[in-house]
């Protein structure tokens, strides 16, 4: 198998036609026609994510945030970029088309927050199937708690499925509604609110934005970017296995950000 076979999984599972304006997704490092040894998954390509790939002797790594994002003008020997490269590891990231993807970021963030009847957030376009259905494209999802909480109790909820630090404001009203969008998602306070969501669950929170959040009657929880979105990589493993048993996966789940 090569890694543009690879690639084309990653298409079905999460459509690169997806990738908003801003964003850097596909093939970013090596070569689509390399044999492929070994993957290893991760939310970023660190130097312990490569190092993690040498180890296993793995010569592809599957990243959700672009290891090439902003245009880089110089490539030097301490970038993994180098890294990469040098040790022949081919790099593909699938980063805001696999937050919009069914099944992505935020529907294993829905799911393992237990939401039910689960819909999407933002539209941020439309796909036409070959029998000419529309269907709409969202960032984010929405959906229903099986018995309503309070903001702390939601709160507590966040913690123990991520298992991470949480930060949060009482919008004052008990909780049956909830959105989510993993990462840097504070944008969908008013998409959250616009549908009804008494809570929003992201991952990072500007502090202004807490404010307007808790004026505006919404209990807003920050559970980190790391965690929110590395819930999606078990999910992406076990479907690729699936096509490729026999190719050796690894789930690198370890960030570099630590909590007390």
């Amino acid at each position: 198998m090569t890694v543009n076979d690879i690639l084309q999984a990653m298409d079905a599972i999460a459509p690169f036609r997806l990738t908003m304006d801003f964003d850097n997704t596909g093939l970013l490092i090596g070569d689509p026609s390399a044999e492929v040894r070994g993957v290893v998954l991760a939310l970023d390509c660190t130097d312990e994510v490569i190092e993690s790939a040498k180890r296993n002797n793995a010569n592809l790594i599957i990243t959700h945030h672009p290891v090439i994002f902003h245009g880089i003008k110089k490539v030097c020997a301490d970038s993994v970029v180098w890294q990469a490269v040098r040790n022949d590891i081919n790099v593909i990231s699938a980063h805001t088309n696999l937050d919009i993807a069914q099944g992505g970021v935020n529907d294993c963030l829905a799911e393992i927050l237990g939401l039910t009847e689960v819909g999407g957030l933002t539209a941020v376009g439309e796909s036409v199937d070959e029998n000419g259905n529309v269907s709409r494209e969202t960032l984010g999802r929405v959906g229903c708690l099986s018995s309503a909480l309070s903001a702390k109790e939601l709160a507590q909820l966040v913690k123990e499925k991520l298992n991470t630090a949480v930060r949060y404001t009482d919008g004052g009203k008990a909780i049956e509604t909830v959105a989510v969008c993993g990462g840097a998602g504070d944008s969908e306070l008013e998409s959250a609110i616009a549908c009804g969501a008494e809570a929003l669950v992201t991952g990072e929170v500007a502090h202004h934005i807490f404010i307007e959040a808790a004026h505006r009657g919404l209990t807003l929880i920050e559970a980190g970017h790391f965690h929110t979105e590395d819930v999606v990589l078990d999910s992406v493993c076990e479907r690729l296995m699936k096509q490729f048993p026999e190719i050796p996966f690894f789930v690198h789940h370890k960030g570099v950000v630590n909590c007390l």
